[in-house]
């Protein structure tokens, strides 16, 4: 099985998600940082890959929050908050926008659907 990684990074109280720039279906929609672990890698090593190459930050990784995702194929969505290193400011690599949310923002959104799943989950660790 195939896994996915997101990170919930939390600074202020609020949640940061970043909003897709491709491909055509998934432009637009809002997700956390991640992306998939590669073989021979951790899932928390992946994460901390994946946020530099999303964002050019380094992460602390935490506990995971909320249950695995099934996603489309057979592979499945972990996501473990996380912190941003001291002083780092998160920019989008390759994604259109980013947005820090508060907890009543989180529903606002139009999130890729395995992310939606998680909103109880994010309200709660923020």
């Amino acid at each position: 099985m195939k896994t996915v990684v997101g990170a919930a990074i939390v600074r202020d109280g609020k949640l940061l998600a970043q909003q897709r720039a491709w491909p055509a279906d998934a432009a637009g929609k809002w997700e956390l940082p991640g992306g998939r672990v590669e073989p021979d890698e951790s899932e928390v090593d992946a994460l901390r890959r994946e946020c530099v190459e999303e964002l050019d930050v380094a992460i602390s990784v935490g506990e995971r929050v909320g249950p695995d995702v099934p996603l489309p194929g057979g592979s499945v969505l972990r996501i473990y908050a996380a912190l941003l290193d001291a002083a780092a400011e998160p920019r989008a690599v390759e994604h259109r926008n980013l947005r820090w949310l508060g907890a009543d923002e989180l529903s606002d959104l139009d999130w890729l659907p395995a992310d939606r799943v998680l909103i109880p989950d994010l309200v709660a660790l923020l």
